[in-house]
């Protein structure tokens, strides 16, 4: 919800319907928005059905707080950095371990 409102609040500041209005900081909030839409869904996805296969607490726990953690971080990287920052690479590679991490374990629950 919180990138969603500071999607909704750029446009109405900026008087911007669609696009980002030439705004590179606008811009970043909206990919912020963006990559957490595209990400997100899918592990959520990935970690129901590694608990459905019963994978162990362990394995989802840490995929959880990876994924909320990267999330986080990044989010914040792409809000208050135009450019690569430490934030946004530290972001999506607790993303990616969470996602590959998950990946494998449902591969590995299918034998």
């Amino acid at each position: 919800m919180y990138l969603s409102i500071l999607v909704i609040q750029g446009r109405r500041s900026g008087k911007i319907s669609l696009g980002d209005g030439g705004d590179n900081h606008f811009l970043g909030v909206i990919r912020a928005h963006a990559n957490f839409a595209e990400y997100v869904p899918l592990i959520l996805v990935l970690m129901l059905v590694a608990e459905i296969n019963q994978a162990h607490v362990a394995v989802l726990h840490s995929a959880g707080v990876a994924l909320l953690i990267g999330r986080l971080v990044h989010a914040y990287g792409l809000k208050h950095h135009s450019g690569a920052s430490w934030q946004r690479v530290s972001g999506m590679l607790l993303t990616f371990i969470a996602l590959i991490g998950l990946s494998i374990q449902n591969i590995v629950s299918l034998y």
